[in-house]
């Protein structure tokens, strides 16, 4: 599918791997982009600095990511949605020191917004593209974002790793499930990369993270996962399929 001129949406799209994916869109020459995200007091320059549209909406919310999209589709058919927001982990292990269990609720919402946050966007993307007309072959493309994490989560990771396992396992379902109305579905599982908040890291923290990973010895720019996410839109033959964009990290136990 030929990106230029579409209207697409990016969750996540204020920051980090979001804003990179957004302002290439952009660069591709996408007519209209949706930056989708939490209200914020830089949301709205951020969005007008790199000629995004700011629609603030909860991922987890029917109402507000419905508002978002209509929002996209008033600029023209939305056929690409890239799907970033997510939060990190509790850090929680299954027992503490004490040994006592840990609390249910962190891992519930862990799981309510990187899981089910994400199948609520996927679904309602997938409402919004169904009505439109074949283009290149496709009415749309969903980008998803899992983890390694989903394949080697560390300990204290229990509730991440579960819900971006659980969002790589969605993938070749959904792409099968959305075949029938000409819908792609596919996934990036990001390793460790440079976002804001590893930004705020002390460097030999970040160097040592940089090490760890077999080739090349960095951190992932933000732009590579843009990169690939326009890669996965473009393509019409990549479907039902998770992208590990890692450098070959396979992460230790710790």
């Amino acid at each position: 599918m030929e990106i230029a001129g579409i209207s697409a949406v990016v969750t996540g799209g204020i920051s980090g791997l979001g804003l990179a994916t957004a302002r290439a869109l952009r660069e591709a020459g996408a007519a209209s982009v949706v930056a989708v995200d939490l209200p914020s007091d830089a949301a709205a320059s951020t969005a007008a600095e790199f000629g995004l549209t700011y629609a603030a909406a909860d991922i987890t919310d029917e109402a507000q990511v419905r508002r978002a999209l209509e929002i996209a589709a008033a600029a023209g058919p939305v056929r690409a949605v890239v799907h970033c927001a997510g939060r990190g982990g509790d850090r929680r292990r299954v027992l503490d020191k004490e040994g006592h269990a840990s609390p249910v609720q962190d891992f519930a919402e862990v799981i309510r917004i990187n899981l089910i946050g994400t199948y609520n966007v996927l679904r309602l993307s997938a409402e919004c593209m169904a009505v439109n007309e074949e283009r290149d072959g496709d009415r749309g493309a969903v980008v998803l974002t899992a983890s390694v994490a989903a394949f080697e989560g560390q300990i204290g990771q229990t509730s991440y790793s579960a819900a971006k396992a659980g969002v790589h396992a969605m993938t070749l379902v959904a792409a099968r499930d959305l075949a029938s109305v000409g819908i792609r579905v596919n996934t990036i599982a990001p390793g460790t990369f440079l976002t804001p908040m590893l930004g705020r890291l002390r460097p030999e923290i970040r160097d040592g993270l940089a090490a760890t990973i077999p080739h090349p010895k960095r951190l992932g720019d933000p732009a590579q996962y843009a990169s690939m996410a326009l890669e996965l839109i473009g393509n019409s033959y990549v479907n039902g399929e998770t992208v590990r964009l890692d450098g070959a990290i396979r992460m230790a136990p710790r």
